[in-house]
């Protein structure tokens, strides 16, 4: 069976699951839980707080990186008008975000560690974050060349430096909302 392309996928009717192309495959996923909703909002408050620039969005918002990959982050960040990430007329975001935010669940854990670290490592992703809402850690990774090299793992008494969001000191447990 072919791949499918992003023209394809984007005449598919709406929905109100969380539907992604992925390597050319149609991945969706149920509604996340309360845990999962919570640390976006947390994140998100805290973000855009502390960051006086660029966008923040948040799911359900896709990203297109190419005919065959169409993410649906949990939230990304472009960082303005020098951004590898366009806003297209047709309303969609094109081009890998500076910053991309995975809260893991049970049902996304392995594709985001797995598969969308593939995607976004390939396509330049700046950073990458992959936050636990039931250890309540953040996994920060960022794109040193073509790879992504992990600077740690943090837990709600830490801090870690993202030099992405203009060396933003977060803190994780204000950022978590704990």
């Amino acid at each position: 069976m072919a791949p499918m392309t992003a023209q394809e996928f984007r005449a598919l009717p709406e929905t109100n699951q969380f539907v992604e192309l992925l390597c050319g495959e149609i991945v969706v996923s149920p509604s996340p839980v309360r845990k999962h909703q919570r640390a976006i909002v947390a994140l998100i408050t805290y973000l855009t707080r502390a960051v006086p620039k660029g966008e923040f969005l948040v799911a359900p918002m896709s990203v297109h990186l190419d005919d065959e990959n169409i993410p649906e982050p949990d939230i990304f960040w472009v960082s303005g008008p020098d951004s590898k990430c366009k806003l297209g007329e047709d309303g969609y975001f094109y081009g890998a975000p500076d910053l991309i935010i995975e809260v893991l669940s049970p049902s996304s854990d392995r594709r985001d560690r797995r598969i969308k670290f593939q995607v976004y490592q390939q396509f330049g992703v700046r950073e990458y974050w992959l936050v636990d809402p039931e250890a309540k850690t953040i996994e920060v990774w960022r794109l040193i060349g073509q790879e992504f090299i992990l600077i740690g793992v943090f837990g709600t008494g830490t801090t870690f430096i993202s030099t992405v969001l203009f060396d933003l000191t977060v803190n994780v447990k204000a950022a978590l909302g704990d």
